[in-house]
């Protein structure tokens, strides 16, 4: 399973953060090495306005409520380099399983642009 971190600079830049629900993630190594300084969790109004979602249902699948491309999809490597993912689809109660060179391929197939993501290094490993 996985967690998602719908977050936000004081500049008013966007990014959501995908990776194992066990995963410990140091939001200011994060925010220092994506050059976003001072990320916090957004609010539900910009989730909703951005995403269209509701608290409680962040899914990368939201990313194609984003029509003007406003957020920044970072993935985890480990999530990456994995054979299946689970993510809501759009609403908290259910969780659906793909797999994940097929979610990767959906994705870009949309033309979303996909940061994968190293949590070990913290750093960018590969741009899609």
């Amino acid at each position: 399973h996985t967690k998602n971190l719908f977050l936000k600079n004081k500049k008013n830049n966007f990014f959501l953060l995908s990776c194992d629900e066990n995963a410990n993630v140091d939001l200011k190594k994060f925010s220092k090495s994506i050059d976003a300084k001072n990320l916090s969790f957004a609010n539900a109004e910009y989730l909703e306005q951005f995403l269209g979602i509701k608290p409680g249902s962040v899914s990368p699948f939201a990313l194609l409520n984003d029509k003007d491309d406003i957020v920044r999809f970072y993935l985890e490597e480990k999530l990456y380099n994995s054979e299946l993912i689970n993510f809501h689809p759009l609403i908290n109660t259910t969780t659906i399983s793909i797999k994940t060179s097929d979610f990767v391929s959906f994705l870009l197939e949309k033309n979303k642009k996909i940061h994968i993501f190293s949590l070990d290094s913290y750093s960018i490993v590969k741009v899609l």
